[in-house]
């Protein structure tokens, strides 16, 4: 595996990164594992996600795969660098969805929370608003 120093922030991370956009509603949770497992195996350290995965879900299962990732990351979560994007709808609410600062900081609560992270080391990014 390659690896490469993520712009300034003093962390190095695989050049690959594995997306997990699938994880709970395409791909169910074994095979999720099995999945994140053989990245693993082969150096990835970079994991991305977003607090609106599994895309194409509907509100009902949004957060699932963040809730996948927590389970699988317990006990190695300092092994891995991961990545997560907010600004998506989670809810009917206008601070629900776009880039406010509530939803932002709500956000970032509720991705430790729901992938029972215990530390702020993940990066956090928004999708701009077009309205």
């Amino acid at each position: 595996m390659q690896f490469a120093k993520f712009s300034r922030t003093g962390l190095t991370v695989s050049r690959l990164c594995l997306g997990t956009a699938p994880f709970g509603k395409q791909t169910d949770e074994n095979v999720s594992h099995q999945i994140l497992d053989k990245a693993a195996e082969a150096g990835v350290n970079f994991l991305d996600t977003a607090d609106a995965y599994p895309m194409g879900a509907d509100l009902a299962l949004v957060g699932r795969t963040e809730e996948i990732m927590g389970r699988w990351l317990k006990g190695k979560r300092r092994k891995f660098i991961v990545a997560t994007k907010a600004g998506f709808p989670m809810g009917p609410a206008a601070w629900e969805q776009g880039g406010s600062r509530k939803h932002l900081l709500d956000a970032i609560d509720g991705s430790l929370r729901i992938s029972m992270m215990q530390q702020r080391r993940l990066m956090k990014h928004w999708r701009l608003s077009t309205s």
